[in-house]
């Protein structure tokens, strides 16, 4: 052993790196030759939580949409509990222009939603 090796070992150096010194191979809960699942039901599991994510994600975006589109031309819109307490903030809310921002929202959110399941595609 020379000096450079002495005084790396002595640092407190790794010294897995040296031919004589193997470190045995650990296998990990990651590696997919030590699980009990195959890759293909790994892949295909994976196909599906994809499959239901973008699906919430549509659905959700849909009903929002459709929420925010006709909620605020109904009288519930301005006519509620938070709203009676807080006048100013009903002058506000009823203004056409916000109203008309709200229903834009959501118009915009049900394009996203549709969008998106319409680009839907999975890789063989």
């Amino acid at each position: 052993m020379n000096t450079d090796q002495k005084t790396s070992v002595e640092n407190g150096a790794d010294t897995s790196a040296r031919p004589d010194n193997p470190q045995p191979k650990r296998s990990t809960a990651l590696d997919p030759s030590s699980s009990h699942l195959e890759p293909r039901q790994i892949s295909a599991m994976q196909f599906w939580l994809h499959r239901i994510s973008v699906f919430l994600f549509v659905l959700i975006s849909a009903v929002a949409g459709v929420l925010l589109v006709i909620l605020p031309w109904t009288p519930q819109w301005t006519d509620n509990y938070l709203l009676l307490t807080f006048p100013w903030l009903r002058t506000i809310v009823s203004n056409g222009f916000v109203r008309g921002l709200c229903s834009g929202l959501g118009l915009l959110d049900i394009w996203i939603g549709f969008w998106e399941a319409l680009h839907y595609h999975e890789n063989p």
